[in-house]
């Protein structure tokens, strides 16, 4: 799908807040909320816009632990490792990467003993890499127009 600059406009206003209205958004781009509603439904039919999300502290929802994991997988383990990822509720984001490691893993925890399960539940599958959050410096950035 081509991305003109008026849809990068209201993509840019949704990543910004997507609960933004319509007729907002029309405002500052200067279009009817109609035409807004017509362009976002187009974006979204055309698989740019993959849906709407709401952002979670996980301090504040007492998850005292943010972490980086990376699994170098062992021999044949990768794909049963690929299955069971969707299953830990402890992993918010997961990719499969190039280079020495195969996982890297974004995980929240409640403290460190938890980390410890969720390590010794990892090393069946493969070497793990651990890395502790201590703070965001870029969070959430939203993508912008390559023009």
């Amino acid at each position: 799908m081509y991305v003109d600059s008026l849809n990068w406009n209201i993509l840019n206003l949704l990543q910004q807040n997507a609960r933004i209205s319509n007729a907002a958004i029309g405002r500052k781009v200067g279009i009817s909320s109609p035409a807004v509603s017509e362009r976002i439904k187009k974006m979204e039919d055309a698989g740019l816009i993959l849906g709407y999300k709401t952002l979670v502290s996980p301090f504040s929802a007492d998850y005292q632990l943010k972490a980086i994991i990376t699994l170098r997988a062992f021999m044949g383990k990768l794909k049963p490792f690929l299955i069971k990822v969707k299953t830990y509720d402890q992993v918010i984001n997961c990719y499969r990467i190039t280079g020495n490691e195969n996982i890297v893993m974004e995980v929240v925890l409640k403290n460190q003993k938890q980390l410890e399960g969720f390590i010794d539940e990892l090393i069946v599958y493969g070497e793990t890499k651990t890395q502790i959050v201590l703070s965001h410096v870029v969070a959430h950035n939203p993508i912008k127009s390559l023009a």
